[in-house]
């Protein structure tokens, strides 16, 4: 087994002006992990020759694999393909199986082959053509002292095709590689330094073929595992015997494994237990419902909602108390407690759900500053109420406070203690 290392470099203006998402990278460095290739370093470029040698040089340094995106269009500003034809001293000739592909992809659709298309089958003397059957410009692959640099096409469908139909195929002969195994435990409730410290110990046991990465966003961690080695069934007993380790120590945080999302994660334990919850929302807007929507099969257990922005929606929709308001205001646990139970009963549902709260950037007091949030869960038994004080954006704020009273919400129906 060799350790194989990848380097990605994409390339166009468009990608630092920001004016489109540079995708490629993440599919690539996933769909080479799955075959023991490990990416060491990813980059982005622009339109221009010398920089891009200059990238391409560096990279030969220190990768075995170097695979090029974009700027293989047929206009002037594209430029990787006479770039990498004087990076490898060559010269550019038109390809016989390159032309035939492009000139009937153009046939198909109806359209005559023009000279600046044609230009597409002209491909630097040395490289090995690779077929892209979903577009006009042809992969192309380069190797020399020992290294292989590969050049497609930026529009992520093409690309996709190549890697699929031509890269992937051919890497996996030419190397052999150990596996890369990934699992993902996924926590919330726990902040990336506090998670660190509980598992301390736990981490810096684990043996030297397995690796910890900590994956933080906004509101929850994800924490993966990876584990090399050269038998598959192997390092997944080994990974899920650490990860049984793990467990008592952050079980409290931890509300899902692999591909898991909170929402689905609940959605499961109200289709187990056959029960059903609504929702009460004024900070959140339709946010909180958005959430519980976002998957098929949500029908089955989530009944509706109010967005009840105004007092009046409140007092009308909710049977909140005017009284409560007076006294207490919209952001109290008072209000909260009545939104939940109102909600609960207006819809019959076994659970209802309420935010309210103040996500800004304005509107706080000194007593209420910007970014106090009730949230409240609702049960059979009894209501349940949190005060969260955020300090995030408005945007942030709204996401925070649906994940936290949905993560109140799972306690509840795993029966675990809500603090």
């Amino acid at each position: 087994m060799q350790t194989v290392k990848a380097e990605v470099i994409t390339i166009g203006d468009e990608i630092l002006f920001g004016q489109i998402t540079d995708t490629n990278t993440q599919w690539i460095g996933a769909e080479l992990s799955k075959i023991g290739i490990r990416v060491v370093r990813k980059s982005s470029v622009g339109d221009t020759e010398d920089v891009i040698l200059a990238v391409l040089k560096e990279a030969e340094q220190r990768a075995d694999v170097i695979l090029i995106t974009g700027g293989l269009g047929p206009t002037k500003d594209d430029i990787t393909k006479t770039t990498l034809t004087n990076y490898f001293d060559t010269t550019l000739e038109i390809n016989e199986e390159a032309l035939m592909q492009v000139t009937q992809y153009f046939t198909r659709r109806g359209r005559i082959l023009s000279g600046i298309n044609r230009q597409q089958a002209a491909l630097p003397v040395g490289s090995t053509y690779l077929p892209n059957t979903r577009g006009t410009a042809p992969g192309m692959w380069f190797e020399r002292n020992g290294k292989v640099f590969i050049s497609m096409p930026g529009v992520p469908h093409e690309m996709k095709g190549l890697m699929t139909d031509e890269v992937l195929p051919r890497l996996k002969k030419a190397y052999k590689t150990p596996i890369i195994f990934h699992k993902y435990v996924h926590t919330i409730g726990i902040g990336e330094s506090n998670l660190a410290e509980k598992i301390e110990d736990w981490e810096d046991a684990l043996p030297p073929h397995i690796r910890l990465a900590y994956l933080p966003s906004l509101g929850t961690v994800k924490l993966r595992l990876t584990a090399t080695g050269n038998d598959l069934a192997t390092l997944e007993t080994e990974v899920d015997t650490q990860i049984e380790g793990l467990k008592p120590l952050i079980q409290p945080f931890i509300f899902g494994y692999e591909n898991a999302e909170l929402v689905t994660v609940i959605g499961k334990l109200l289709n187990a237990a056959q029960q059903t919850v609504s929702v009460a929302e004024s900070c959140t807007g339709g946010y909180l419902a958005h959430q519980i929507t976002r998957f098929a099969g949500s029908s089955a257990y989530f009944q509706g909602g109010v967005v009840s922005y105004s007092n009046e929606a409140k007092m009308q929709f909710l049977g909140v108390r005017p009284e409560t308001l007076d006294a207490h205001g919209a952001v109290s646990e008072e209000t909260i407690r009545e939104m939940a139970e109102g909600v609960r009963q207006r819809f019959g549902t076994a659970y209802g759900l309420a935010t309210s709260g103040i996500a800004g950037p304005d509107g706080g007091t000194e007593t209420k500053p910007v970014g106090t949030v009730w949230v409240a869960v609702a049960t059979p038994e009894s209501t349940m109420t949190r005060r969260l004080q955020l300090g995030g954006t408005r945007e942030q704020n709204i996401h925070l406070s649906a994940l936290n009273v949905l993560n109140m919400l799972r306690k509840a129906l795993l029966h675990e203690e809500n603090n």
